[in-house]
Order: C-alpha cells, then structure tokens, then sequence
C-alpha cells in the first residue's frame, strides 16, 4: 500500500531491537544482581530447581537484551526471548489470568521477539557488519 515506506524497514527493525534489548535488559539486571532471590521466586513459581531455571532466564534477558541492542546474534536471542516468553505465557494461562491484565504484554514480547527472529537484525547492525 505504501511501498514508500519500506525503504524504512531496515530502521524498524533497529528500532524494534532497541526497544525490545531494553525490555529485557532492565527486566533481566535484578535478576542477574540478586541471582539467590531469583532462585528462590522461580522455585517459589514451580519451575525447580530454581537455581537452574533462575539462572537461565535472568542470562536470556539481561544478555539476550545486550544482543539485540547491539544487532549481534539476533535471530538466536530473539528465539531464546520468545521461548522464555511463550513460557511465561503459558505459565500465565495455567494459573487462569485473563489476557487483559495478565498476559497480553507477554504475548506482544513473544511476537516482537518472533519477527525479529525471522526478519534477522536489518542493516543497521553487527550482524550485518559482521557478516553473521
């Protein structure tokens, strides 16, 4: 409809990373900060060991977040980010929460994360610079 505007699609995509690295780097920092209570909440959840599953998710977010930031590896953290996220989503649904307030936001991080895991990081990026 407007081809006009795909001639953006490569800052779209930067934007989407940016916002989305965000996303997960300041949800992902206390985590890593304070790992024991990350382990105790996630065991505290169900997910056991806490330890081990603790551990992974606040990795996936803080580092997964640093990635999409700097365009580096995007497709391999935009699909860790999105199996966490339908994860949560699901975890969500089990525990009957509704999908207004409770997990729409979830559902719009696992597509976000889908799109940047299929369309790849755009031009403006490491990945392109690099060459991944």
């Amino acid at each position: 409809m407007f081809q006009t505007l795909l001639v953006f699609n490569d800052f779209g995509l930067l934007l989407l990373r940016i916002v989305l690295g965000l996303i997960f780097l300041v949800h992902g920092w206390p985590k890593i900060k304070n790992l024991k209570e990350t382990h105790a909440n996630f065991e505290m959840m169900g997910f056991k060991p806490g330890a081990f599953w603790g551990t992974i998710v606040a990795m996936v977010e803080f580092f997964g977040g640093l990635l999409l930031i700097a365009g580096l590896f995007t497709q391999l953290a935009a699909i860790l980010i999105a199996i966490q996220m339908l994860v949560a989503t699901a975890w969500k649904m089990k525990r009957k929460q509704k999908l207004a307030g409770g997990y729409e936001f979830d559902l719009l991080l696992v597509a976000s994360a889908l799109v940047l895991a299929t369309s790849g990081s755009g031009l403006v990026s490491l990945d392109s610079y690099l060459r991944l």
